[in-house]
This record gives C-alpha cells, sequence and structure tokens, in this order.
C-alpha cells in the first residue's frame, strides 16, 4: 500500500512536468500500466526512464539492495480513440483481479476503475472523451462503465498483441500510422532480475 501511495504521488509529479494526461492506470506490486496522452513525443520515453529511477530509489534507500527494480523496459504502443481506449483502460483495470490480488476491481485501490466506475475523487485522472460519450447521465454512464468492464472479464487475450504491432485501433489506422513513420519494434522479455 504504500510503495504505491508513493508510486502514485511520483506519476502524479511526472505527468504535470512531462505535460502527460493520466486516463486510465493500475499500479500494481511489481509492475504498472498507465494510458497517458503525451503532448510531447520526447517526453514518453525520457519521463518513464526517470520515472523508474525516482521509484526504485525510494524503493533501494529504503529496502537496500543495487540494480534495476522492474524486470523489463518499458513497453508502449498508439492506441485509437474511441472503443479501443475504453478496452486497454478495461484491461489493465482488471489486471489485479486477473493477479488475484481482488476478487473485484473495485476492491482494488491503486487504479482508476473507482474513478470511472463509481465516481471518486482522483487528482491524476481526467475523463475520456470516450468515457463522457457513454452517456450525458453521470449515474449512467458509470453503470454501463461498470458493466462494460465486467464483459472484459471473459477477454482471454493480453494486450501483447498490440505491442507486437505497435498500436491498438483498426488495421487502416495501423497502416496511416506506419505510412506516418511508426516503426513497430518486436519486443521480448527480458532477464529476470533479483530484488
Amino acid at each position: 500500500g504504500t510503495y504505491n501511495g508513493v508510486g502514485s504521488e511520483l506519476l502524479k509529479s511526472f505527468c504535470k512536468k512531462f505535460e502527460w494526461q493520466a486516463i486510465h492506470y493500475v499500479l500494481m506490486s511489481n509492475h504498472y500500466h498507465l494510458i497517458l496522452f503525451n503532448g510531447v513525443p520526447e517526453n514518453l520515453s525520457n519521463g518513464i526512464k526517470l520515472l523508474n529511477q525516482s521509484y526504485t530509489q525510494y524503493f533501494r534507500k529504503k529496502h537496500g539492495g543495487i540494480g534495476h527494480l522492474w524486470q523489463d523496459r518499458f513497453k508502449s504502443f498508439v492506441i485509437q480513440d474511441g472503443k479501443y481506449l475504453l478496452e486497454c483502460g478495461r484491461y489493465i483495470e482488471l489486471n489485479p483481479v486477473r493477479a488475484g490480488m481482488a476478487v473485484a476491481p473495485e476492491d482494488y485501490k491503486w487504479s482508476s476503475y473507482n474513478f470511472y466506475a463509481f465516481g471518486k475523487d482522483n487528482a491524476l485522472l481526467k475523463h475520456s472523451v470516450e468515457y463522457i460519450g457513454l452517456s450525458e447521465n453521470k449515474n449512467c454512464r458509470q453503470k454501463l462503465y461498470r458493466e462494460f468492464v465486467m464483459d472484459g472479464k471473459k477477454e482471454n487475450r493480453g494486450i501483447e498483441r498490440y505491442f507486437r504491432q505497435g498500436f491498438c485501433g483498426e488495421p487502416v489506422f495501423g497502416k496511416n500510422l506506419k505510412l506516418n513513420g511508426l516503426v513497430s519494434k518486436g519486443w521480448k522479455k527480458g532477464p529476470k532480475v533479483k530484488t
């Protein structure tokens, strides 16, 4: 709990510093997922690197040890708006449930789920246009979001396929990205690092 609180505070400060807008997130015990609007492309890689270094320094100061804290480098892909943004948000908010850390997504404090599903305050987040578009009525929108996320519990495929192709969206979206210079770099798991 304490570590995720520190991670949450660091994330807030880095969002401000690097001009990111956090849309969805989950902070797990050994990794995290973020969906960010990033207005300055160069800020993503540098910002994530510094965020990871800052958290690692905090953790190492408290517990000792040396070296990297996270197993792999960060991975990213471009998400088409609309349903794809909501689907990726749902996937990461169900991560604690799939990992056995919570029975239901609302039971896990360190995610964006309660912000969307129940309207809980979260200074880190801003509602996405896609979420607002679910309904004009706030209570109805929250109910629809809860139902949407619960429907996602049946989804077995992970988001790994999007890393391989470099985007999440319609094939024509991906084709346009590639025409504009997106280079899909395959990823592989790095060596396990002892903490």
